[in-house]
């Protein structure tokens, strides 16, 4: 096989549209933007969100309370899931993203009381909830806040 050999899949490409190059080409005269009207001008269309002078979708819709656009959630985990990893061991985000109980943790680890811990493990997280961090702390393990 030689470079000269390689070509795309079948189908994989398309030529573009060459818009305005005359009547043979399907695409001429008006190229496709029909007559006149502001879709036609160029320039020419309206923004993201417009609907032709009615009150847009946002603004029709109620809003309740503040959403904070600056917020980093927590990646949220069970004590439950927890009880996978072996007596002592050191439980925090790397070694849960690398035993697949969570795929991705972009801004840190909550861990959460829901369900039951018999293992003795340090737990570094980045926050519990009270009732996570008491039955760690009964199972003989530590919580710890990183």
């Amino acid at each position: 096989m030689y470079l000269h050999d390689l070509s795309p899949a079948k189908g994989s490409t398309k030529v573009g549209k060459r818009k305005g190059r005359g009547p043979g080409s399907g695409n001429g005269k008006t190229a496709g933007r029909g007559h006149k009207g502001q879709k036609a001008r160029s320039g020419g269309g309206v923004r993201v969100g417009f609907e032709g002078g009615q009150m847009p979708l946002v603004r029709r819709v109620p809003k309740r309370g503040f959403n904070n656009i600056f917020a980093k959630p927590l990646t949220a985990v069970n004590v439950s899931a927890l009880q996978a990893f072996d007596d002592g061991a050191t439980v925090g985000a790397e070694e849960l993203l690398s035993s697949g109980i969570i795929s991705k943790c972009p801004y840190g680890v909550k861990i959460l009381g829901n369900g039951n811990l018999t293992k003795k493990l340090t737990v570094k997280a980045a926050a519990f909830s009270e009732s996570a961090k008491q039955k760690i702390e009964s199972a003989g393990g530590k919580a710890e806040v990183v």
